[in-house]
């Protein structure tokens, strides 16, 4: 589920892209700078986290399981 909907909200910016497999989401430039920015709020408002600018590194935003992997150790650590 947490999966489908981080694809959805990827989508939401960049309908352009298949987010599903891709493990260079940022690196490759398929979000800018205003769209991670938005990608963060988005994310925060739907699995109630916050995210600390230790969390806001590529790695974590490369690949939709980067970013389960992260909002699940956020969740773990509130």
């Amino acid at each position: 589920m947490m999966r489908n909907t981080i694809i959805e909200i990827l989508n939401s910016i960049n309908p352009n892209v298949d987010f599903s497999g891709e493990t260079s989401i940022v690196n490759k430039g398929y979000l800018d700078s205003f769209d991670i920015v938005r990608l963060v709020s988005l994310l925060s408002d739907e699995f109630d986290v916050e995210f600390t600018a230790a969390e806001l590194i590529p790695e974590n935003f490369n690949s939709v399981d980067g970013m389960i992997q992260m909002i699940e150790r956020l969740k773990e650590d509130s």
